[in-house]
């Protein structure tokens, strides 16, 4: 039973690590899929005093992904009342020209700033408008988020650590005297703590199988499917090949390397 307590506590420390670590990934690629979604509905206006080629302005900035010049008709419609023809047409005429700037990605406020100062040192620009001020309130939540998550994923990662360590050690003093025998007949190390490493192989496969169901079920899940669409992205819950790679290596890579920390621990104190 005591066996049994041991091992339940490996297995749920590692689930929990790989759960953090699959978390942060899902909002990860939840913010960059969120960036792409503004991206694509943000945009920049450029007023200027004549008309600019395409290709000039896409000079101005690596940034700028496409440009399109507003039509003059749709202003002029609204100011129409009873204007007659020959003064719609000097109107038309003395607007200035509008431009609609779609960027290749949802930028910083530093970047932002950036491209408006080339912008407005671009003979001819007389106005920029980056709406500013709503992109930066929504650019810094995207960032705090991310940073909660990234605290979160951390400490539960530490703490997480420091259990399996004290479940590695306890292992280590079951089986300490057979230890102890087989180093006193000339066994390797990695010989007499074979059992060390093949418990904590086990339950890292363990733990690793427990995941893949977990967020098999999270990804196929309609609830989540909805959450996703409800703020219009689409994102990659649990890719089965590339995250249970990953997830099972990290999940192998930290149980061998702390049982090796124990194993070395063990011979120095000997």
């Amino acid at each position: 039973m005591k066996s049994i307590k041991n091992h339940f506590s490996l297995v749920v420390a590692l689930v929990s690590i790989l759960f953090a670590i699959q978390v942060f990934t899902i909002v990860d690629r939840s913010i960059n899929a969120y960036k792409e979604n503004l991206a694509n509905n943000y945009s920049v206006i450029l007023v200027a005093q004549v008309s600019i080629e395409e290709k000039n302005i896409k000079a101005i900035s690596p940034l700028i992904s496409s440009v399109l010049e507003l039509n003059p008709e749709n202003v002029i419609k609204r100011l129409n009342t009873k204007m007659d023809k020959k003064n719609l047409e000097l109107l038309k005429l003395s607007l200035p020209k509008f431009y609609k700037l779609k960027l290749k990605y949802f930028p910083s406020p530093r970047e932002i700033n950036k491209l408006t100062k080339k912008l407005l040192a671009y003979k001819s620009v007389t106005k920029v408008e980056n709406f500013s001020n709503n992109h930066d309130s929504t650019f810094k939540l995207l960032v705090l988020f991310k940073d909660v998550i990234s605290v979160f994923s951390l400490s539960v990662f530490i703490v997480t650590i420091l259990l399996i360590l004290k479940e590695l050690r306890i292992w280590q003093f079951m089986h300490n005297e057979r230890m102890s025998i087989m180093g006193l007949f000339g066994a390797p190390v990695w010989l007499s703590s074979a059992v060390l490493f093949r418990l904590s192989i086990v339950d890292a496969i363990i733990a690793s199988i427990i995941t893949f169901i977990l967020f098999s079920y999270l990804e196929s899940s309609q609830w989540i499917s909805e959450q996703f669409n409800n703020i219009g992205i689409e994102v990659v819950v649990f890719d089965k090949i590339e995250d249970f790679s990953l997830l099972f290596g990290i999940a192998m890579l930290l149980s061998v390397l702390l049982a090796s920390l124990i194993v070395l621990g063990h011979k120095e104190e000997v």
